[in-house]
């Protein structure tokens, strides 16, 4: 018996290492990430939330499908901070055929650890403009009369614009010399706003490669050797799952108010707004939607966090709903309250972060119950408003007494239950019925009722 066990053992005991060495490891996760349109704070809030995400999964790479004409300096530059402080590599991929990677997306495209093109793909254009030019005091030289106040290679315009191009391409630079990329063109590209198309780019060592689809950028970086913090990691891509992660309902609605066009509207709407509550106090509609507009301009122009806006506007909404209680203005600061509640409460939702978002759960019945409150108290007080007077001095114009004694121009009548000091333009007799028409002090002035019993 003993020796039929040994036996088994040696068979056994090989086979099942055997097995244990050929079964497969997991498979290498892959996090893929859609910008398309302008680079915004919303964008920028749907990346670091994604690149957070993908750290926390230990993701063994992000892929950033971008399609972008350029966006805000200060969200491309926020995505560019993640993406250098990113423990995971990241892949910039200007995708599918015919997209581009201007402006702000040639800055994202040097900062990756991987840059790649789809064929039909352009990028470049990367000289910083205003969103809303003012104009200098420095005019351009002609030809004929060149400034030679000016070096022969400082870019036109006035002071402002021209250190704005030289810190954008000092920035640049510095991206490509990080990355081992051509570091010439990218400050051209900042200088000059040239363009490249994705062949000419691979070529000039501008992107690290050209792929048709995901599925073909996975295959050529499979194997690739990559320098992170000081590290070399070597990406194996080649049986990677594929988690696409595309912007919810919160990072599309933020993209859209953070849109360089939207932004711009709503900051004159808020500007207008208040402007006219000013010049027509009482008005309450413009100031509400002036104020509400300016904060939404606040966030997307990158003045104000996303969730200092939001709170804000939290705090706006309890302030105006609140103020309709006390101040009717048939609805305006109700409504306004009200709109300005859900949205300051819809940015501060992170669904990404446990314990730290603001459930639908909750938003929906306070904003209702505010909403309900405000609106039931302003009806009471317009019922109330509309009450007659039943105290006080006014309370005495219009009610109805008796003449306590024969009178010609003044004597005593009982007006509700109380003797009064009564003047009259007609003579009275006792037990006539009159009317108070007027008052001074404690004589009234009465005049006789014709419609008294």
């Amino acid at each position: 018996m003993t020796h039929w066990l040994h036996f088994l053992a040696r068979l056994v005991l090989p086979a099942c290492l055997i097995l244990g060495l050929a079964a497969p490891a997991s498979a290498a996760m892959v996090r893929v990430l859609t910008v398309e349109g302008a680079i915004s704070p919303g964008s920028a809030d749907y990346l670091l939330r994604g690149l957070d995400k993908a750290i926390e999964d230990q993701a063994h790479l992000v892929v950033i499908e971008m399609d972008t004409p350029g966006g805000l300096d200060t969200a491309m530059r926020d995505i560019i901070k993640a993406i250098l402080a990113s423990p995971v590599p990241v892949a910039t991929y200007v995708s599918p055929r015919g997209a581009r990677a201007a402006s702000a997306g040639t800055y994202i495209l040097y900062a990756s650890h991987i840059a790649a093109m789809a064929p039909a793909t352009n990028l470049g254009a990367a000289t910083p403009v205003e969103l809303a030019p003012t104009g200098g005091s420095d005019k351009p030289a002609s030809p004929a009369q060149p400034d030679a106040t000016k070096p022969a290679d400082a870019p036109p315009g006035d002071a402002k614009m021209r250190k704005a191009v030289h810190d954008a391409a000092a920035y640049i630079r510095g991206l490509a010399e990080l990355r081992g990329r051509n570091a010439e063109w990218a400050e051209r590209a900042v200088r000059e706003a040239v363009s490249l198309p994705a062949s000419e780019a691979l070529e000039l060592k501008v992107i690290d490669l050209v792929a048709t689809d995901l599925d073909d950028l996975l295959r050529q970086v499979n194997g690739r050797v990559i320098k992170m913090n000081g590290e070399t990691v070597t990406l194996d891509t080649a049986n990677a799952v594929i988690e696409r992660v595309q912007p919810d309902w919160r990072s599309r609605l933020l993209a859209v108010i953070g849109d360089p066009g939207i932004a711009y509207i709503l900051m004159l709407l808020g500007i207008y707004g208040l402007i006219y509550e000013f010049s027509n106090p009482g008005m309450l509609f413009p100031g509400v939607v002036g104020g509400i507009c300016l904060l939404l301009a606040m966030f997307a122009l990158q003045v104000m966090p996303i969730n200092y806006v939001g709170l804000a506007l939290i705090i706006l909404g309890i302030v105006l709903m609140i103020s309709e209680a006390f101040m009717p203005s048939f609805g305006a600061l109700g409504v306004g309250g009200l709109i300005a509640f859900v949205i300051g409460s819809v940015m501060l939702i992170d669904t990404d972060v446990p314990g730290y978002g603001i459930p639908w759960a909750l938003i929906v019945p306070v904003a209702v119950t505010s909403g309900l409150f405000s609106f039931f108290v302003v009806g009471m007080a317009v019922k109330a408003r509309a009450r007659p007077v039943v105290t006080g001095a006014e309370e005495m114009i219009g009610a109805r007494g008796e003449i306590l004694q024969d009178m010609e121009h003044e004597g005593w009548a009982r007006i509700h239950g109380e003797q009064w000091r009564v003047r009259s333009n007609v003579p009275l007799k006792r037990g006539d019925r009159v009317r108070v028409r007027a008052r001074h002090d404690l004589i009234l002035d009465v005049e006789p009722d014709q419609d008294g019993s």
